[in-house]
């Protein structure tokens, strides 16, 4: 194990925003942090960089207390931007750089090397303001990693990228996991997390719901979806004839249906054949990470309504 997040327990006030998280992430992979907005995922990135210190619970980088281990162990990348907006974009790289040890003369030429990567070497004696959001994110990611580090821990990482910038910061991550980094990282776009997170962790009100390998955790929701597409009829009316069957996503090209009770995807398939249907697309696969998180935090926030006193929450 690389790091080891064990117990985590942090109040703020009369606001339980840890409640025992846990998990581990290795070294040369990618680990998707998910959960709603006030889960207490940026809490726990800031108690792993000893930012802040918790109430109970322990944080370990290759078997050592984690604050123990040398700044540049860890790279961090911010929700919130923090780059110095009148300050020129290659003079702050420089200067973060610096911070973590970097010569200068290196750290100006691993900002250029990665500007030119991220397709904004032309940027490097603009100001920072000047930049678009998305290039200011560029930026900060850059000054994130520019030392090298061996841990990369990232709240929503994608904000304000469009599809090139998102494919380009992918790219980055995989090159950084290739070479044996620990990343982690935050999101609510779960198309992301799909294609690049080996482990998940989904956590709630300061509770992990489910955690475990990507691939694990998707086919243990212990149902499975059918993709169908079929030429003609959009509707697919004669599906209610099929038991434990719905569609639960509606599309243009195809529907997504759930398959529940021991009803068999293949009767789908046959039961469109039979109506000699022109069956565009037939997939079965696994739950999406979405529908899992959905599934699972919409059923801690059911039961933590129920345990609530009569009256809480009026008037909110």
């Amino acid at each position: 194990m690389a790091l080891v997040i064990e117990g985590l327990r942090k109040r703020f006030g009369d606001v339980q925003a840890l409640d025992g998280i846990s998990f581990a992430v290795e070294r040369g992979q990618v680990f998707g942090f998910l959960g709603p907005n006030g889960a207490g995922k940026t809490t726990t990135m800031r108690i792993v960089l000893d930012i802040l210190r918790p109430d109970e619970g322990s944080v370990a980088w290759d078997g050592r207390a984690a604050h123990l281990a040398p700044r540049r162990t860890w790279g961090y990348l911010p929700e919130d931007r923090g780059l110095y907006p009148r300050m020129k974009v290659l003079d702050q790289l420089v200067f973060f750089g610096a911070l973590n040890g970097v010569p200068r003369h290196d750290a100006a030429a691993r900002a250029r090397h990665w500007l030119a990567r991220f397709r904004i070497a032309d940027y490097a004696d603009r100001r920072a303001e000047q930049l678009s959001k998305g290039n200011q994110q560029k930026v900060q990611f850059i000054a994130a990693i520019l030392h090298d580090p061996d841990v990369l821990l990232m709240d929503e990482p994608f904000s304000g990228l469009d599809p090139i910038n998102v494919a380009l910061l992918k790219d980055a991550f995989l090159d950084m996991r290739d070479r044996g980094k620990a990343l982690v990282f935050s999101t609510h776009q779960m198309e992301q997390v799909e294609e690049l997170c080996g482990t998940i962790a989904i956590i709630d009100r300061g509770r992990v719901l489910v955690a475990g390998e990507t691939q694990e955790v998707r086919h243990a929701a212990g149902r499975r979806v059918v993709r169908l597409g079929v030429a003609g009829d959009p509707d697919l009316a004669w599906l209610d004839g099929i038991p434990g069957v719905r569609i639960t996503r509606p599309g243009l090209d195809y529907h997504e249906l759930e398959v529940r009770d021991g009803a068999d995807p293949e009767a789908i398939l046959q039961a469109a054949l039979a109506r000699h249907e022109y069956v565009t697309r037939f997939e079965i696969a696994d739950p999406s990470v979405e529908d899992i998180f959905i599934e699972r935090v919409g059923v801690a926030a059911e039961d933590e309504r129920k345990l609530a006193p009569v009256g809480a929450g009026a008037g909110r």
